[in-house]
């Protein structure tokens, strides 16, 4: 099969020709019809964070059950699926607390390191971004990372549910759970922030203030359910919350992975205030706040996956969809070939769209 290979830190991937095993025990072969392109998997190709290598990137994909290993009871061939990074063993103290995307024994559900690998490539391991892998013709998971959901969804919609919409939504329901009448702003009106702002709206949220450099990303903001948009390159955010709010919002979302922006979100909260970083702030970074904010009980805290469950959040978040109150539409800016990803990579860094989804014949 095909896949999008990452060899090193700062180089293009490459598209070759790769080896996939059969599924064993409870794994499940899934046939890829569509994966979004994430910008945490640009964080590694930039290395920003370290991976090992060679890879195959990608984690926001959906397709269709080809086959399943003996000891798979949930899927069979032709099953619809979204798989999901937050793979979970299922008996660990995290688990069974329900925090099962804070799992604690991922290798459980992982091949031997000395056994056959899942992907290969002239006898060398392919190492699986996150389990997943999604940058391929086929994925080959642990049933663990996948949920089964209805065929009435367009795969290349459900796709963005594997990771964007859940952890958006999920970091509004799950991890702040923001209140009805309530003041949320979101910094970032990419893929994840504009999930956060329908998140935001779905919940019940009064004022819903989009934060962002780009004019057009401001603008979809607003059709995603923002009442308020911000446009911070030429002014201080912070200033502009405030005074839209007359203090400051009880929750702010913070969906880019920047320091700056990590800040803001936390001094722009009204007393009593929560601020949610998102974004994955490159590892070295440290956010720094000033001691005297923690005195109005204002609290910073992250999310991974925005806290989801995810076998019970994604057909929810499907039904959304399904019922016209999720807009995933207009967040598919553009589809492209796998042949295509680095030019989607690019389009990305350059603000151009919301999400690029790579689609498969």
């Amino acid at each position: 099969m095909k896949a999008a290979v990452f060899r090193q830190p700062g180089k293009p991937l490459t598209v070759e020709e790769v080896e996939i095993d059969q599924p064993l025990g409870r794994e499940v072969l899934v046939k890829t019809v569509a994966a979004g392109v994430c910008h945490s998997d640009l964080h590694f190709i930039e290395g920003l964070y370290p991976y090992a290598a060679p890879a195959v990137l990608g984690h926001e994909s959906a397709g269709i059950v080809e086959a399943v290993g003996d000891r798979v009871t949930a899927f069979k061939p032709g099953d619809h699926v979204v798989a999901c990074l937050a793979v979970f063993c299922g008996n660990c103290d995290q688990c069974l607390s329900g925090r099962p995307n804070l799992c604690l024994n991922r290798a459980a559900t992982q091949r031997d390191p000395a056994g056959l690998a899942r992907l290969s490539l002239g006898g060398q391991t392919l190492y699986q971004f996150m389990d997943v892998g999604g940058y391929a013709e086929e994925m080959l998971l642990h049933e663990n990372a996948l949920v089964k959901v209805t065929p009435e969804i367009s795969l290349d919609r459900a796709a963005l549910i594997g990771c964007a919409v859940t952890t958006g939504l999920g970091s509004v329901f799950n991890t702040a759970k923001v209140a009805p009448g309530s003041s949320v702003a979101v910094f970032g009106c990419g893929g994840v922030g504009l999930a956060a702002i329908q998140g935001a709206r779905l919940a019940g949220a009064r004022q819903i203030i989009a934060v962002d450099v780009f004019e057009h990303k401001l603008a979809a903001a607003k059709r995603f359910g923002a009442t308020h948009t911000v446009a911070s390159s030429g002014s201080d955010p912070v200033s502009a919350i405030r005074q839209i709010t007359g203090g400051g919002v009880d929750y702010s979302f913070e969906a880019i992975g920047k320091k700056i922006t990590a800040e803001q979100a936390f001094y722009c909260l009204a007393p009593g205030g929560v601020a949610t970083v998102i974004g994955m702030v490159p590892g070295k970074e440290k956010i720094e706040i000033d001691g005297r904010h923690l005195l109005t009980e204002k609290k910073l805290q992250g999310t991974f996956m925005g806290s989801t469950r995810f076998r019970i959040d994604i057909p929810r978040y499907v039904d959304f969809y399904l019922q016209g109150r999720l807009n995933l539409d207009e967040m598919v800016s553009r589809r492209r070939s796998l042949d295509e990803i680095n030019e989607a990579f690019e389009a990305m860094k350059a603000g151009e769209v919301v999400r690029t989804v790579l689609t498969f014949d």
